[in-house]
């Protein structure tokens, strides 16, 4: 059975926040790369984007990060198109949903070779499941549920919606 837990507005208002909560931590900053990871993500970081955008002039590159979900190390992660990092920018690492923490620490992977100095992390949804140690710097909320239950963060027709399955 699926129960919707946030609506969309509920959602552009934790992302909202999350985007002054950006602005706040990288506040000496003159340009961010916003790299988003293939599917519910990339949607996350358009908001995000545009909600930074909206309340500040800081530069904003983009970034998208392809990883198998379901099984990281099976296939090959890469990033589209190859970012050139300059010292010192951080890069916000999107995601949906924070479970164990497998997918990104794999799509952190491809980040590190291009040799960044800084990673943050920024989430809708932490579960607090960790299997890696990867926490969020930026989290939209924390939900306390059972392993059993299943997160999921809907993008159909431009609406945001959070249901556990």
């Amino acid at each position: 059975m699926k129960t919707q837990i946030f609506n969309h507005n509920q959602v552009l208002n934790m992302l909202k926040r999350m985007a002054f909560q950006i602005l706040e931590r990288n506040f000496e900053a003159s340009e961010l790369v916003l790299a988003s990871i293939e599917g519910q993500g990339q949607a996350i970081g358009d908001l995000l984007e545009s909600f930074l955008k909206e309340i500040s002039k800081v530069k904003i590159s983009r970034v998208t990060v392809s990883v198998n979900k379901s099984n990281p190390a099976a296939g090959e992660v890469l990033i589209n198109p190859v970012p050139k990092i300059k010292a010192g920018v951080p890069v916000i690492l999107v995601d949906d949903v924070l479970n164990s923490g497998r997918t990104l620490v794999y799509a952190m992977q491809p980040l590190l070779r291009l040799g960044v100095s800084m990673v943050q992390l920024a989430v809708l949804v932490d579960r607090s499941y960790k299997s890696f140690p990867v926490s969020a710097n930026f989290i939209g909320t924390s939900l306390s549920t059972t392993l059993q239950e299943h997160v999921h963060v809907e993008y159909k027709r431009s609406k945001f919606s959070v249901h556990i399955e």
